[in-house]
């Protein structure tokens, strides 16, 4: 499919059907997705417990997105380096490692964020 191409370029709807296709298929394959989605239910339970408003709940939803979508692109750059470079070689494997370490990173700020987010919801309990 050459981008542009109106003759060959997915429909709309056709193209959300690929977007669910691929999440189905890196929850089903990747342990790093299922993780990060039972934290961000964790997320959501805690943020019911405590009772967080609205502008908490923008940020803990942005947040939990954010990293799922972090560990989207890092499955997509280590799946095409896998497919480009079968055998192991250095350039490969620093490619994968710095894609990793940008989802480690925002992951530690979140959960950052999600700390200042639910002390505060706390506190204002008190």
């Amino acid at each position: 499919m050459i981008p542009g191409s109106k003759s060959d370029h997915p429909g709309f709807r056709k193209s959300f059907l690929f977007a669910i296709q691929g999440f189905r298929t890196a929850v089903a394959t990747e342990r790093n997705i299922k993780v990060m989605l039972a934290v961000g239910a964790c997320a959501v339970v805690a943020g019911l417990a405590l009772q967080i408003d609205l502008l908490s709940w923008a940020i803990i939803l942005l947040c939990c997105g954010v990293v799922i979508m972090a560990e989207l692109l890092n499955t997509a750059v280590e799946t095409v380096v896998d497919l480009v470079s079968p055998e192991f070689h250095p350039l490969a494997g620093r490619a994968k490692d710095i894609a990793a370490a940008a989802v480690w990173v925002l992951s530690c700020l979140v959960a950052i964020v999600g700390v200042l987010v639910f002390a505060n919801a706390i506190i204002v309990r008190m």
